[in-house]
């Protein structure tokens, strides 16, 4: 599964392929993007659809709500086993979602604190974030500041679910940005989400899944680079000096991990 994860309302189905081409995963949405009264309408189209299972997540309503038990229901009788699960509070939560593997999303106060406890559940296959959840659930009004920066609650907790999923060797998925308009702030927010070790980032519109690839793609000066590095490597049995700077461990396991993205596919010509 690549970079760039996309969500698509449950109740419009005929986004479902077009979400399923523009990117690397798609988010079948039964919660927040669909309206009460068309949930019913939204399960019985994520039953009958045929994307991908492979690239297919379903997010389901929170643990404590009344419609998680049908949603499950319509998870059952469709291709996915993969769900999200919102607002995951503490590994009870994710207990009720049976044998599926689980995204749990840590957008309350409670969830952020106890992103470990979550990250650890063996069904749990990568933690998300979410900034508006979590500031609306202490409270708050505003996740960013005005200059687009995250206010300093919303950057721990973004930080705290990262650390989370890696300590647990989950998968990390970064928030959403809400301002579609905004690409270049999407792909500064991506590729800052990529240097810091998240593994991927959810949008809601499709113009912001090139932003994003292009954020986590190795460029072609990154893989040339690692291949010096690495190649250098070979010829010493520890710490060696390299373009000017002190390389150990930890800076070639960065540049495998270029390479890897490299071969995975996931290259960009922008140095």
């Amino acid at each position: 599964m690549g970079p760039a994860l996309l969500f698509c309302p449950g109740d419009r189905p005929d986004r479902f392929g077009k979400a399923a081409a523009r990117a690397d995963a798609v988010v079948l949405d039964l919660e927040d993007g669909v309206s009460a009264a068309a949930k019913d309408a939204a399960r019985d189209a994520v039953v009958r659809s045929r994307l991908d299972p492979q690239r297919t997540i379903v997010r389901v309503n929170p643990a404590d709500s009344p419609h998680l038990v049908a949603d499950l229901a319509a998870v059952a009788r469709s291709p996915y086993r993969t769900v999200m699960l919102p607002k995951a509070s503490g590994s009870s939560d994710v207990d009720a979602l049976g044998d599926r593997d689980v995204v749990a999303l840590c957008e309350t106060a409670a969830g952020v604190v106890h992103a470990a406890e979550i990250a650890a559940h063996p069904r749990v296959v990568a933690l998300m974030w979410g900034a508006e959840d979590l500031v609306a659930s202490m409270g708050g009004t505003s996740s960013r500041r005005a200059s687009g920066e995250y206010r300093a609650v919303a950057a721990h907790a973004r930080s705290q679910v990262l650390l989370a999923a890696s300590a647990a060797g989950r998968a990390a998925i970064d928030a959403i940005r809400t301002d579609i308009a905004d690409l270049d702030g999407c792909r500064e927010e991506a590729e800052d989400a990529a240097a810091s070790g998240f593994d991927a980032k959810a949008a809601i519109h499709p113009s912001h899944v090139a932003p994003i690839r292009d954020a986590f793609a190795s460029s072609d000066e990154q893989v040339a680079w690692a291949e010096r590095i690495l190649t250098e490597a070979g010829t010493h049995g520890g710490a060696f000096r390299f373009e000017g700077r002190m390389v150990d461990e930890p800076v070639l396991i960065h540049a495998r991990g270029i390479l890897a993205r490299a071969r995975s596919g996931a290259t960009s010509p922008r140095p």
